[in-house]
């Protein structure tokens, strides 16, 4: 995992040239740009609300409309770079075949870029905090905690799926039947902490869950993450991480003939 890093680090101006390419591919002919990174979970959380407003009510604490661009915001984060990352080899088959580079540089170009979009939607949700009067509390400060997080969990990932697409074809049609179950298996929409029962316990088991609850805590309640959940939290991802790192590493020698 150290010599990934390093390797990584060595070629991170290539990494940020990927990063510049894949963000002006996106939006380079959409009308409203970045634009769409806020207007996707604003139109989904305008959905939302009128669904469980009318059909079913839970009890969030917090305006439900600020409460489901939140989640969503942190979910499409997580679910926009997977799914770029997922195609990241095999959509860049002649580099991944014909040039020799480090090719983690690609689904981690996919979770920067996913990042940027994020960081556009965190704007959007200070507005919608303003707009309700929710105050910012010093539990911010603990936000870069939380960011690392899910960063370190979603590139484990974004390594893994990149690999496993390349070598099986099929990951990525499975993927996307499975994203969108797991976002409504996590946290995003109301709080699975709150179901009880055997449901509950299960769906509490999703790594997303405490993440997304824990961007709440500290952005919105102005508390800090259960000091178990949180510790939790960092070893799952730093797990998630590593397997990723070593699968990419020890896979790495086959894509050249795959791609």
């Amino acid at each position: 995992m150290r010599s990934g890093a390093l390797a990584v680090w060595n070629a991170r101006e290539l990494l940020w040239s990927f990063v510049r390419r894949d963000l002006t591919v996106r939006y380079r002919h959409a009308l409203l740009g970045v634009s769409w990174a806020v207007l996707t979970p604003l139109f989904q959380s305008v959905i939302f609300t009128l669904i469980f407003s009318r059909v079913a009510r839970f009890e969030t604490g917090l305006p439900y409309p600020l409460y489901a661009f939140s989640g969503l915001a942190v979910w499409s984060f997580t679910a926009s770079a997977l799914r770029s990352a997922v195609s990241s080899l095999s959509g860049n088959a002649f580099l991944v075949s014909k040039v020799a580079f480090q090719r983690q540089v690609l689904p981690l170009a996919s979770v920067l870029v996913a990042a940027v979009d994020f960081a556009v939607s965190l704007c959007v949700v200070a507005a919608l905090m303003w707009y309700y009067g929710v105050p910012v509390h010093a539990t911010v400060l603990a936000l870069p905690v939380i960011l690392l997080v899910q960063l370190a969990f979603t590139t484990g990932l974004a390594l893994l799926l990149a690999a496993a697409n390349l070598l099986w074809h099929d990951v990525r049609y499975v993927f996307e039947v499975l994203v969108t179950l797991w976002m409504f298996a996590s946290s995003v929409l109301y709080p699975v902490p709150r179901l009880g029962g055997i449901a509950g316990a299960v769906l509490a088991m999703n790594p997303m869950t405490p993440i997304i609850d824990a961007y709440r805590d500290v952005l919105l309640r102005g508390t800090l993450p259960p000091s178990g959940t949180l510790a939790s939290s960092i070893a799952v991802a730093v797990i998630t991480l590593a397997a990723g790192g070593l699968l990419f590493q020890r896979a790495e020698p086959r894509f050249a003939e795959l791609a």
